[in-house]
């Protein structure tokens, strides 16, 4: 594993130890790194629902209404 060294501003140190302390983690390390995954997994569906609302207005508009629109999402979701 790659070693790094950050700085952190004094409320997000704080704020990193106290989840230590709480034993919510075992490190800072592991936190950021989970922070990180956290993140990445968000980015991809911002990039997925970017991808998607970018089609949608590449096909014009739509008749279905707001409420079809949400079952269709849902069904796609829930898969």
């Amino acid at each position: 594993m790659a070693r790094q060294s950050i700085s952190f501003t004094k409320p997000n140190d704080e704020w990193l130890k106290n989840q230590v302390d709480n034993k919510e983690y075992s490190s800072k390390s592991e936190l950021v790194n989970d922070l990180i995954r956290q993140a990445r997994k968000q980015q991809v569906q911002i990039d997925w629902i970017r991808s998607k609302l970018e089609k949608a207005e590449s096909n014009g508009f739509t008749n279905d209404s707001k409420n079809e629109i949400l079952a269709q999402s849902k069904s796609l979701i829930n898969g």
